[in-house]
């Protein structure tokens, strides 16, 4: 009997200890420090997949080739990818030494030394950045923002210097052990050896001293239906649908709510009771909203984490769509080109995108010239807030020409201090050819060019009016 009743209390306790790994390891939620209602939702595959490492990018390089002279590489270009891809990633930064920025004369190193420059618009956290880069510092260094990345050989020497900028604090990280030779930097400048010379504005803009060739585009276009939408968020059976008096589609569980605006090609998700949690880092939100994304709605194309503005902001994640080398610049009233997030503590609070989805590849293509020199100079001076420009990139404007189809038109893009971005001018008109034109035909072509620019900011100034009228 002794025996019999041991046996049983041993299984007994063994069933236990079964059971409480069970409990800790294998029930949902347990194994989590945090569980929404959003987790609960069997969402369809719909978009592709993601990941941080497909994401994090330069905005630019800038290769800097001696004697004043610079030319700029924009994503997607055979020669990023070349020295982004081949050159650069994998490669090792050890013995970060931390220095005030003005310890070099910047202006003289990139007037007279060969190098090249990764800028990061905003800043991005060492933390994504070493998805990008092997990197290895101290704690200081870890927890910084990097804006950009200074790799170039020193005149009339052998010596190659690698610096990390911090972003907005003018402090700069010295790689006293990086991975690279004179050979990968004369490498670098070899690239851009052939390609369309800018040179710099007093506040930092690169401006190509020619016309630069762009392409307009025109893609085939489907939509995710706002039902397929809403099957990714919450449970049909639960959800009631109702039409506000702007003519917009919520759908709602009584918590949470799913706007459809736009003619059914943009949402805005929202969920007020997460908005409470206390803020976390902008790491874990860009981890947490790039699963989000995966989870509803997938990818559409090459997307680029873009950083918040300033620190305070790190709630906030965007990823802008880049179509070839171009990234697609918001024109209202037509919203396409981003996916916005809000998040607390990991949490999606907010989530906003298009519900467009782009054909492969391009039905039409068109060469189109953006002006240079010193005609975009002119407009750029010419501009109300010059003195608040502080970014200047050829992106394309998205324009729909029907239920089926979109252009996508070059344009000078301008970045404003608050973060904002405007058309600065538009590419010459379809059939311009540099250095072709008498000189009265291409001033009328300059004209065309402003002119388009101006029409868009004038359409937004229209619909912007109309909002605060019917508001």
């Amino acid at each position: 009997m002794e025996k019999l009743k041991t046996t049983a209390l041993i299984f007994l306790v063994g069933l236990s200890l079964l059971q409480s790994y069970f409990l800790v390891y294998r029930m949902p939620g347990l194994a989590a420090t945090m569980r929404s209602d959003q987790d609960y939702v069997n969402t369809e595959p719909m978009g592709a997949s993601s990941s941080v490492e497909s994401l994090v990018f330069p905005e630019k390089i800038i290769i800097h080739l001696g004697e004043n002279t610079h030319t700029v590489l924009d994503p997607g270009t055979q020669f990023y990818d070349m020295i982004l891809k081949q050159r650069i990633v994998g490669r090792e930064f050890k013995g970060f030494q931390r220095g005030p920025e003005s310890m070099i004369d910047w202006d003289d190193v990139r007037k007279n030394d060969i190098g090249l420059e990764l800028r990061f618009s905003n800043g991005i956290a060492v933390e994504l950045l070493q998805k990008l880069l092997k990197l290895e510092g101290d704690l200081l260094f870890l927890n910084e923002k990097i804006d950009r990345i200074w790799i170039y050989k020193v005149a009339d020497t052998e010596e190659v210097r690698t610096f990390f900028f911090s972003s907005g604090n003018k402090i700069v990280y010295e790689s006293v052990r990086a991975d690279l030779t004179v050979r990968d930097v004369q490498d670098y400048v070899g690239f851009g050896q052939y390609l369309p010379k800018y040179e710099m504005t007093a506040d930092g803009l690169y401006i190509p001293t020619e016309p630069i060739q762009a392409t307009e585009m025109v893609f085939d276009y489907e939509a995710y239906s706002p039902e397929q939408m809403q099957r990714n968020f919450f449970d049909p059976s639960t959800t009631l649908a109702v039409e506000d008096r702007s003519g917009s589609l919520i759908y709602t569980d009584g918590k949470r709510g799913l706007q459809v605006e736009q003619n059914g090609m943009w949402i805005n998700y929202t969920n007020p009771a997460a908005s409470q949690s206390t803020s976390s880092h902008i790491s874990e939100n860009v981890y947490a909203s790039i699963e989000f994304i995966n989870q509803h709605g997938g990818w559409d194309g090459v997307n680029r984490l873009v950083n918040p503005v300033s620190s305070s902001s790190e709630k906030y994640v965007t990823f802008r769509k880049y179509i070839e080398q171009y990234p697609v610049i918001e024109l209202p009233p037509f919203r396409y080109g981003y996916m916005k997030l809000t998040l607390q503590q990991g949490v999606v609070t907010e989530y906003a995108r298009s519900l467009i989805t782009l054909s492969s590849t391009a039905e039409e293509r068109e060469a189109r010239w953006l002006p240079g020199g010193q005609t975009l100079k002119d407009q750029l001076k010419a501009h109300r807030n010059r003195k608040d420009i502080v970014g200047l990139f050829p992106a394309l404007k998205a324009m729909p020409i029907d239920d089926s189809k979109m252009s996508f038109v070059p344009v000078w893009a301008i970045k404003l201090k608050d973060g904002s971005e405007q058309v600065l001018m538009e590419a010459y008109p379809a059939g311009f050819k540099p250095g072709k034109l008498p000189s009265e035909q291409q001033e009328e072509a300059d004209k065309k060019a402003v002119g388009q620019a101006v029409d868009s900011k004038s359409d937004e100034s229209a619909e912007e009016l109309s909002d605060k009228q019917a508001n």
